[in-house]
């Protein structure tokens, strides 16, 4: 595999009908926005969000993940761990400028941009439109002007679809570059712990270690059967994980079909007073990601894995936009009330907002279009 400055793909890579994939991730990118702007927080513990109560930790900079800081963690549990850790306010309008200016820079090299985030997307860059020679070049080029144009830092990953791509962006991090070249990505996924295959949490690792399953080469010694009996659907995405094979393509102007967020738990939550502050700050989290992106919709969508690795989906539509976060919030409560007790203690949570404006707009105009309202040239 390569690293920093290590092998590219081959021109006979393109031919042979592969395609070169770029997974580009800001590192900390909202608090490495925080430091950039204030010089005094500069190799300090820094967490974006609110700093007592019910406030949750929305972004934290590596200083401050030595210790054991995360997002999503209570604010309380982070100052707990880090003693030292200097709390700041979240500000979306300079985190969505820097967004769009690395966007751009992610434009000039392919048209092929599918954001997943503020801070991360992949690229598609089969197609060497500015005739840079290489997907790794094209890569080492983007970081390159991010830093000079924005002067935060991004790490990257290379490969040939959108799963390895992602796992390699986060091997060198931060400010680090990784390539998975042809013929090398079942090696370097049965290399890692299972605890970095995207959707594995700490629970789903702990059932799988009782299982025997604790590296990607574990998981490529079982079957497909094997898999689907004790993990269900969720098995035939860890089958091909395990493969390193995703058939993705990389979808450019995607439609937001819905906002926002889950939790995956370190330790598994039944009791009714500890999941509604759980539902609480999941809650705000959401909320602030809804007013960001300015999604208006009409569905909420309360979501909850057992521990026995069964999902659960309840949701609930209104007539009109849900008005504000005092609805979307007593929409929520009532989803979760209506199923306690619950059977089972859970291990994840998750809440989203669905039925985007959006979404009913280019439905509508479908509509039009088959009944014959608008012309079809």
């Amino acid at each position: 595999m390569g690293m920093d400055g290590g092998d590219d793909f081959s021109d006979d890579d393109e031919a042979d009908g592969l395609r070169k994939v770029i997974h580009v991730d800001m590192d900390a990118f909202f608090a490495s926005v925080e430091q950039r702007d204030n010089p005094e927080l500069r190799g300090k513990p820094v967490a974006v969000g609110g700093a007592g109560g019910r406030g949750v930790v929305a972004a934290a900079s590596y200083e401050a993940r030595k210790f054991g800081v995360k997002s999503a963690m209570p604010s309380v549990t982070a100052k707990r761990l880090c003693p030292d850790l200097i709390f700041v306010r979240h500000r979306f309008d300079a985190y969505k400028e820097a967004s769009a200016r690395i966007r751009e820079i992610f434009r000039h090299y392919t048209p092929h941009v599918e954001p997943l985030s503020l801070d991360e997307a992949y690229l598609d860059v089969t197609d060497d439109l500015r005739g840079v020679g290489s997907a790794t070049r094209t890569a080492q080029l983007i970081r390159e002007r991010i830093k000079a144009e924005t002067r935060l830092t991004a790490s990257a990953g290379v490969s040939y679809n959108k799963f390895l791509a992602k796992l390699a962006s986060d091997q060198n991090k931060p400010d680090g570059l990784c390539i998975i070249k042809p013929g090398e990505g079942a090696a370097f996924v049965q290399s890692l712990p299972i605890r970095r295959f995207h959707g594995v949490g700490p629970k789903g690792a702990e059932k799988m270690a009782k299982l025997g399953i604790e590296t990607g080469a574990d998981l490529a010694k079982k079957d497909l059967g094997w898999l689907r009996q004790h993990f269900g659907s969720f098995g035939d995405y860890l089958y091909r994980a395990a493969r390193g094979i995703d058939l993705r393509p990389v979808r450019a102007n995607r439609i937001r079909k819905s906002v926002g967020g889950e939790r995956t738990f370190s330790t598994d939550q039944h009791e009714p007073d500890e999941l509604r502050e759980t539902l609480e700050r999941i809650t705000g989290i959401v909320w602030d990601s809804i007013e960001r992106t300015k999604a208006r919709g009409r569905t909420v969508t309360l979501k909850m894995k057992y521990n026995d690795f069964r999902t659960v989906t309840r949701a609930h539509s209104v007539p009109h936009y849900v008005e504000g976060r005092e609805e979307f919030a007593q929409i929520s409560r009532d989803l979760l009330e209506a199923q306690l007790p619950l059977p089972l203690p859970i291990r994840l949570m998750g809440l989203t907002l669905s039925n985007l404006e959006q979404e009913a707009e280019k439905q509508a105009e479908r509509s039009e279009r088959s009944s014959g309202q608008l012309p079809l040239f």
